[in-house]
């Protein structure tokens, strides 16, 4: 247990004795980096993992011909991580989402009951003259 304590103690004379270089520039004078700034960097970015595939469908068909397209995304997901994936995964601009979240139903096959699984649907609209080509 000593032996910790002088290895400690080693390690703070030894940083005390170090030299210190001082520059023209005080500790004032250099700009603060601020936390919030480091929060944005992050935060600029888009999930790959948001969207998980295009929901193909007859409707969905029929809606991607006025520049919407329906895509399966995760739950809990909301209208503008949705528009910021989208937009960098497909390259293109999102005017409007909407949100479609269907439940899960009860299913019965014999003695057996179950439930479909519930999924989250979101229909993107983009700008005229862009297209996705899903298939």
């Amino acid at each position: 247990m000593m032996a910790l304590f002088d290895f400690l103690k080693r390690k703070k004379e030894a940083e005390k004795a170090k030299p210190v270089k001082r520059t023209e520039k005080t500790s004032v004078e250099k700009a603060p980096v601020s936390v919030s700034s480091n929060l944005k960097k992050r935060t600029k970015g888009f999930s790959y993992d948001l969207v998980k595939e295009p929901h193909i469908s007859e409707k969905a068909t029929n809606l991607s011909e006025n520049n919407q397209y329906t895509f399966k995304v995760i739950a809990n997901s909301n209208k503008t991580e949705i528009k910021k994936s989208i937009e960098g995964i497909y390259g293109v601009n999102v005017l409007s989402v909407n949100i479609i979240k269907t439940p899960a139903k009860k299913r019965r096959i014999g003695k057996t009951q179950g439930f479909r699984k519930g999924y989250t649907k979101a229909v993107v609209k983009i700008a005229e003259g862009q297209k996705i080509e899903i298939l």
